[in-house]
């Protein structure tokens, strides 16, 4: 009978010591760094454990959720747009984010990713509606930045953070970027004559900036010879004023010796005719030199 006593205290006791080593390893939760755990108590919200070592309440606090916090990318969506000038783009987008409120996220949206690529649609067809075609081209990161502003606005209540929203391309239908292509090419010659323009243009003023270097070139010359003739003609008519008759024969006398040599090196002359007067001229250049 004491036996049978004692084994049933030990089996009391053993149930009580496998009850106390369950509910500590049901009190202690270890959470990974890259998730947090949603903890509901018969059913409702009790906490959000973070990183490390937490402890609830066993047998009463249940770990319902496990959220990543990781930065997730939803699949590259493409949805059809009309610009303000009624051309049919398709955009291909893609959306970059991450869980920071587990607790909303859980609770207060169902399909996270479909609900991000529903709002990213909306959100690139309104805006893309308010821009033109070049103007799509060419703002495409305003464009972006506008989307992902936006975009991080209206999912906060979901407890997620848009890190990133990028517009990867924007196609064309067939027709309109033929149309675009001739208009490229028509845009390219015109620029082409234009330019062409422009050189024939700056040709013909380097040229007549040129003739006008020329001409006041030609000017100067015969303005320092004009100056050094008037030089010499008052030389002149000073050594004739104060020599007399004698300096302007000796002047005449050396013109004459010049035009003389001139002659005689002409080239193809086999004869040369001297004037009666030729040796006279010489004859009165040197007699000038002759003491009185």
């Amino acid at each position: 009978m004491e036996l049978q006593t004692f084994a049933g205290w030990n089996a009391v006791y053993l149930a009580i010591a496998i009850l106390i080593v369950v509910s500590i390893f049901l009190a202690v939760r270890i959470v990974p760094q890259s998730e947090k755990h949603v903890v509901e108590r018969f059913g409702r919200l009790r906490a959000v454990l973070g990183p490390g070592i937490n402890f609830v309440v066993p047998f009463f606090d249940r770990v319902a959720h496990k959220v990543s916090v990781l930065e997730r990318q939803l699949p590259s969506a493409s949805q059809d747009a009309i610009t303000a000038d009624n051309v049919l783009v398709k955009v291909e987008t893609s959306v970059f984010y991450r869980v920071t409120e587990p607790e909303k996220t859980v609770y207060r949206i169902r399909d996270i990713d479909g609900a991000i690529a529903t709002t990213v649609a909306g959100i690139v067809r309104s805006e893309i509606g308010k821009l033109e075609l070049d103007q799509v081209q060419s703002n495409r990161s305003q464009l972006i930045e506008w989307v992902r502003e936006q975009v991080a606005a209206m999912v906060d209540d979901w407890g997620v953070e848009v890190t990133r929203a990028e517009i990867l391309d924007v196609n064309l239908d067939d027709a309109t970027r033929a149309a675009m292509l001739q208009q490229l090419n028509a845009e390219r010659a015109r620029r082409a004559q234009v330019t062409e323009a422009e050189g024939r243009k700056r040709a013909v003023e380097l040229a007549a900036d040129a003739a006008l270097y020329q001409a006041e070139q030609q000017a100067k010359a015969k303005r320092i010879t004009a100056e050094a003739e008037a030089f010499a003609t008052t030389v002149i008519a000073v050594a004739i004023r104060e020599n007399g008759l004698e300096a302007a024969q000796y002047q005449v006398a050396l013109k004459q010796v010049d035009a003389l040599q001139a002659v005689a090196m002409g080239e193809g002359k086999q004869t040369l005719i001297l004037p009666a007067t030729a040796l006279e001229a010489f004859t009165d250049a040197f007699r000038m030199f002759r003491p009185k």
